[in-house]
Order: C-alpha cells, then structure tokens, then sequence
C-alpha cells in the first residue's frame, strides 16, 4: 500500500516492447526451420538438437565479426556457415544455397506471426497517445517484418540491434529509444520476455520493466509480471487510470 506521504507514480508517456517473444513468433521454430534446411540436404538432424548446436555456436561467435555486428545479415551468414559447413559438413556451394535461403526465409514477414493480443495491445497504446517503439536484439530485416505483419506504422520507431550496434541489456539501445520518445526514464516502460536483456536492462537505466512471461521467474521476486499481452494491456491501462 503505498504511503499518504509518497509521491505519485510520474506519469506514463512512452512504451518500449520486445520483439521476439513478446510480440511476434517464428512458426515454425527457428530449430526447427534450420532442421528442415539440414534434412533437405541429407542431415536429419531433430530440432531439439539442432537447438544446442545453434545455442552452442552462437555462444561460440563474437559480437562482432569481420565488422558485422551480432544478429546482422552478414553475422548470420558466419552462423549458419558454421552450422551447416563445420558442423554438419556441408559442401561450399550447398552452404552457400542454405545462407540465401535462411536469410531470406528469416526476412520474410510469413515466417513470422504476431502474439495473441499484440495488435490489440498497440491499437489501444496508440489510442491513449502513447509514443510507441520496439527495442530488440534483432537484425536488419525486423521494420520490414513489423510493416509486413501489419503493425509497423503504428510504431514511431524500431531499434534494432545491429543496425544500432548495441544490444540489450546494454543502456547505450534503451539510451537511444528515450531520446527518440523525448521521454525521462521513469516516464517509460519496457515489455520483454528476457528477464537480463529487458528487465534488467530496463531497470538499469531507470526504466519501469514489465516481464511477458508464461511462467513466473522465483530469480525476479520484485519485477512487474504478466503472463501475455491481454494481460500487459489491462496492467497497462489500470497504471494509466
């Protein structure tokens, strides 16, 4: 219960949201698309532990490499030449054919869905006079995704990480998302999955953070959770008054 002698909540003039995860989904996975790309080539490999093995080259990879940021078209193409030339021993030229397929699988809008609620979340944002944007560790293909799943002009900005150069948690991405929302940080709030990437980076900077998850996060006893986006917009709207 809050004190008769605290100070009111500042008010909410901004809402930054995540992209994968919290608003929009790959379907299939993106294990089991990579799955399906080794077996047209020979390699059955099931999606679960196609799954560890990109956990594990990922982990393996610079942030930057050869002057391409993480997540950016020329960081993937490293990614998927490890994957499917080292790793499962593709040829050169199959490994080639499988970069242009999965770059261009992964820029294009029907790989992708939006989340239960997530156009009615941004409708009802919008409607309130919100500045709205999405902050995600992401490559350069993600504003076309956004448009091309019918929400990205309703946004008034995307950042994405490797265009940016800078990723969540970091405060460098939330930094630059403030300036373009003209918003202090108590004034704003972040919605992400990822309790490091969108909490904490969030909190960080002084951000509010609300984590969109599923099932609770005992690691995170003091953070703002809901479950889904129906969720978030009520949690939203009852801050709001």
């Amino acid at each position: 219960m809050r004190s008769p002698h605290s100070l009111p909540d500042p008010p909410l003039r901004a809402v930054f949201l995540d992209a994968g995860g919290t608003l929009i989904r790959e379907l299939p996975s993106r294990a089991e698309i990579y799955a399906r790309a080794a077996l047209a080539r020979g390699r059955e490999i099931p999606p679960p532990t196609m799954r560890q093995l990109m956990y594990r080259t990922h982990a393996e990879l610079p942030r930057s490499l050869g002057g391409h940021f993480r997540y950016s078209q020329g960081w993937f193409r490293a990614f998927i030449g490890r994957i499917f030339g080292e790793r499962l021993g593709l040829g050169a030229r199959e490994v080639r054919e499988v970069q242009e397929e999965l770059l261009a699988r992964f820029a294009d809008p029907a790989t992708f869905a939006l989340q239960p609620g997530a156009a009615e979340l941004i409708a009802f944002l919008r409607g309130r006079g919100l500045v709205l944007g999405v902050v995600s560790n992401w490559g350069e293909p993600l504003p076309g995704i956004l448009r091309g799943l019918g929400i990205g002009e309703r946004l008034d900005f995307v950042l994405a990480s490797a265009v940016e150069r800078c990723e969540k948690p970091e405060p460098e991405i939330f930094a630059r998302a403030l300036a373009l929302a003209g918003v202090e940080p108590a004034e704003a709030l972040h919605a992400g999955d990822d309790p490091l990437k969108d909490v904490q980076g969030a909190r960080a900077l002084g951000i509010l953070p609300v984590l969109v998850a599923a099932q609770d996060s005992e690691n995170l006893p003091t953070v703002e959770r809901v479950h889904d986006l129906e969720e978030l917009q009520r949690w939203i709207e009852g801050r709001l008054g």
